[in-house]
């Protein structure tokens, strides 16, 4: 992902990240890489577990969030619509994406489906689609909302049933 974005921004320089990355010993950590085209660095923050068990839709057709990068404001205002849910579920132009944190995923028909679309293609989901335990469609709120089950899923948190489901996003 990493040479991925650099690229996409025309940047031609390449980072090798076992140069960049010395973690602490002792507990579990999340790491955040920062770079540009002047230099990386890595940062070490004590991972918490964000715990999800219900998701509010909310509709956002102007988002775009395909880099990592630190601007998350686009994503805080629609986390910050979550009400009593645990997190968000991102609808753009009729379709889901993603939650603020993790990509998704939705068993329809037996077999677990994730975005085709998605705002980022995490490095979870992208393990997963290799593997063939996840497939790619487009998945529509409604279908999400009839879904089998619905999931989590990032690097740190692994792949994370949501129990409760999604609420309806509030207008």
């Amino acid at each position: 992902r990493l040479d991925r974005t650099l690229n996409r921004h025309g940047i031609d320089i390449a980072y090798t990240l076992a140069d960049l990355l010395d973690p602490p010993q002792q507990g579990r950590w999340r790491c955040r890489v920062l770079y540009d085209a002047e230099g990386a660095a890595a940062e070490y923050h004590p991972y918490v577990q964000r715990r999800v068990t219900m998701l509010r839709a909310v509709i956002d057709n102007g988002i775009d969030y395909e880099d990592k990068t630190t601007e998350r404001s686009a994503l805080e205002a629609l986390y910050a619509q979550r009400g009593d849910a645990d997190d968000v579920l991102i609808v753009q132009n009729g379709l889901i994406t993603d939650t603020t944190v993790a990509n998704v995923a939705c068993l329809i028909g037996g077999c677990w489906l994730t975005p085709a679309r998605p705002l980022l293609e995490g490095t979870a989901r992208a393990r997963l689609l290799a593997e063939g335990k996840l497939r790619e469609a487009d998945i529509t709120l409604t279908m999400a909302m009839a879904a089998e089950k619905i999931a989590v899923m990032n690097a740190l948190s692994g792949f994370v049933e949501v129990a409760g489901g999604i609420l309806p996003a509030t207008i």
